[in-house]
């Protein structure tokens, strides 16, 4: 395992980790605005890139929209311990909930920890009531995110 690791670092040079810290706070940002950046030639970038995304340490590109926001204010984690082997059927019901953005799996104190996304708190407040009559869930702690800070978008 340490083998693989060192590997991996060593594969991801300075510069490959400035580029991806600036891709992190724009997907969208052109390659020139990158070269400028970085102090690279835009054919560099652009290899680099190509390199990344070939190698698969770029796996895909994202984009927010305001509905993925707005739509949603009120939002939370969710932590839950599962009762024995009901992870699969308790993942698939709460996945069928509209509040419920994402599941995913954990190890640690928790099973799963759900993301959670309401117009309102009483939404939010009705969601976390159905998640904890789901057969299956032993255990859960629900923590409201207040505030969500990214990368700045500049470059």
């Amino acid at each position: 395992m340490w083998g693989e690791a060192t590997t991996r670092a060593e594969r991801l040079d300075e510069t490959d980790q400035r580029l991806i810290a600036a891709l992190r706070r724009d997907g969208r940002a052109a390659v020139s605005d990158l070269a400028a950046h970085l102090s690279l030639s835009r054919a560099t970038v652009r290899a680099r890139i190509e390199r990344l995304v070939s190698r698969g340490e770029i796996s895909g590109f994202t984009v927010l929209t305001r509905a993925d926001v707005s739509s949603a204010p009120v939002r939370g984690m969710m932590m839950l311990t599962i009762e024995g082997r009901a992870t699969d059927r308790v993942v698939s019901r709460m996945l069928g909930l509209p509040s419920v953005q994402a599941v995913h799996t954990t190890n640690g104190q928790w099973d799963l920890i759900a993301e959670l996304g309401a117009r309102s708190l009483t939404e939010l407040d009705e969601t976390i009531l159905h998640i904890r009559r789901i057969e299956g869930v032993q255990r859960t702690e629900t923590n409201l995110q207040l505030s969500t800070r990214r990368p700045s978008a500049r470059l």
